[in-house]
């Protein structure tokens, strides 16, 4: 089976540093998979909160999650600052993509702990329907 690999933009728009806690752990010691995507999740609010949004309020419509990928590099521990640098990309009519990357510091150097992407489409939960991409977002993303 062949591994994910994600490809990440040349430029990230944002970043954000989310500290490790003692809960993040799993019983190997280390931040587990299902912690990792939670680390990206809240990335992601911090992200649309920077562009005045939220995932129930993206310019008047909602977003849903539909799809994840993670490209594991490197483990994250207690009291481990992550920096989480995330950019937005292939922009459609009704969805897009959010690319992270995240690292820490250790040795002086900054190490890349995992590459990430989720799909988001645009979904109006009221009527539990698709949505177009709002336009005000186009101007605030500079696309």
């Amino acid at each position: 089976m062949p591994r994910v690999k994600i490809e990440l933009p040349d430029q990230f728009s944002f970043s954000t540093t989310i500290d490790i806690r003692i809960t993040d752990l799993n019983y190997g010691g280390h931040v587990g998979n299902d912690t990792l995507l939670s680390l990206i999740h809240e990335a992601r609010m911090r992200f649309l909160r920077h562009y005045n949004c939220t995932e129930m309020d993206f310019a008047g419509t909602g977003l849903i999650m539909s799809d994840a990928a993670i490209e594991f590099k490197s483990e994250l521990f207690y009291g481990d600052h992550v920096k989480v640098s995330v950019a937005i990309t292939e922009i459609s009519k009704i969805s897009f993509a959010l690319c992270y990357q995240l690292e820490k510091s250790a040795g002086g150097k900054q190490v890349t702990v995992a590459l990430a992407r989720t799909g988001m489409v645009c979904f109006n939960y009221t009527t539990k329907k698709i949505a177009a991409f709002p336009e005000a977002m186009h101007s605030a993303f500079n696309v």
